[in-house]
């Protein structure tokens, strides 16, 4: 933690006392979504909603080298994703992200290969749990080095909040060496809450032409409290370069006398341009571990960029 922390904020204050930045350039970009969902346990009312976002970037190069750059997004009249970024080159990459991005377990929390959804992501009634329970995001520091064209790290780090909490850290491994192979890996802790949880995440894919498989291990190790055990698998094919279909499926164990929580979704998606239409259809046996919990749910999205 010490070793990562010492990482973060020694690049953070050499960027800051290098040189003055150059002419900034700026760019705005912005995307809308039509949105229509349901589940078959209960009556939602209105399926459809809509969401839309600008996203307003600035950034210049200072002195030394180093790329700056802020990014700020709007999003139905409230201001959401947030993060200021140094690229220092061959350093690596630091990001504080006020909101919106992830450390590597919880960016890598499921890989499995999908057209829209993940088996589990899709809204039913009850609340699905997903694959790790990470602490990082929001007023955190996430580190990007390219060790070689083969090997990449991602770490990050959640200073604590309050004086009964501790800081959360968290360290991952990309491996690209063989040809349509990714592999990934991380380690972490969520001490944001009294049970202090060690995160593990483990990923493989693979494509070779139009279809890619993928495989998912996680871990949820608590202090006190019920562990959970989290894989999955998915499969996708390419039908062509505008359409892609996808089938996945989960299972959640948990350490106590719940019940699995099982999972599975087909998904397809069609994009052109700028417009991309997705959809997927879940369904989810004992929800978040109650037996008497099965639900099956259905969303479409109509998504525009500009």
């Amino acid at each position: 933690m010490n070793n990562l922390k010492k990482i973060g904020l020694t690049a953070l204050g050499t960027a800051l006392v290098a040189g003055s930045a150059q002419a900034a350039t700026m760019s705005v970009s912005g995307g809308t979504s039509l949105f229509f969902g349901g589940e078959d346990n209960s009556n939602s009312g209105n399926g459809w909603s809509m969401t839309d976002q600008v996203t307003f970037t600035a950034s210049g190069e200072m002195d030394n080298g180093f790329t700056i750059s802020t990014s700020l997004q709007l999003d139905a009249s409230v201001w959401d994703d947030r993060s200021l970024t140094i690229d220092t080159g061959d350093m690596g990459t630091l990001v504080f992200s006020g909101h919106g991005s992830s450390g590597p377990v919880g960016a890598w929390d499921d890989l499995t290969p999908s057209a829209n959804e993940e088996s589990w992501g899709t809204s039913i009634g009850g609340t699905v749990d997903g694959p790790t329970n990470a602490a990082v995001g929001d007023n955190s520091f996430i580190y990007d080095y390219s060790v070689s064209d083969a090997i990449a790290i991602k770490a990050a780090y959640k200073p604590s909040k309050g004086t009964a909490l501790q800081s959360s850290t968290e360290m991952g491994v990309a491996y690209t060496g063989i040809d349509g192979l990714t592999l990934k890996a991380a380690v972490g802790e969520n001490n944001t809450l009294a049970d202090q949880i060690d995160l593990s995440v483990f990923s493989a894919v693979y494509a070779m032409g139009p279809i890619t498989v993928g495989y998912q291990t996680n871990e949820s190790d608590r202090g006190t409290g019920t562990d959970e055990d989290f894989t999955a698998m998915g499969v996708s094919y390419q039908v062509n370069d505008d359409v892609a279909v996808s089938y996945g499926m989960s299972t959640l164990d948990y350490s106590n006398a719940n019940e699995d929580q099982d999972s599975s979704a087909v998904s397809i998606s069609f994009t052109a341009g700028g417009v991309a239409i997705s959809a997927s259809h879940q369904s989810t046996d004992n929800v978040a571990g109650t037996a008497t919990a099965d639900n099956t749910s259905y969303e479409i999205n109509f998504s525009f960029a500009f």
